[in-house]
């Protein structure tokens, strides 16, 4: 994820689809048509701490999505 700083801040602000995590983190998905690798989703797994704070707990690259409770999906 070195140098993908930019599409992770993205992702999060402005994210194609907000999924709940197993431990009931945060999973925020936006498709990339250009990656290191080739298109593919980043997925930057997140806890909010409050409505104005939270941290990153990690962030891939991946060609599909997994099931998971979609708490938010852009129209």
């Amino acid at each position: 994820m070195e140098g993908e700083n930019g599409k992770v801040l993205e992702t999060i602000t402005n994210p194609d689809i907000i999924q709940r995590g197993d431990r009931n983190e945060l999973m925020a998905l936006r498709f990339y048509e250009q990656t290191p690798l080739s298109p593919k989703y980043l997925v930057v797994v997140y806890r909010e701490v409050s409505s104005t704070d939270g941290y990153i707990i990690t962030a891939y690259f991946t060609n599909r999505i997994r099931r998971r409770e979609v708490i938010w999906k852009r129209g």
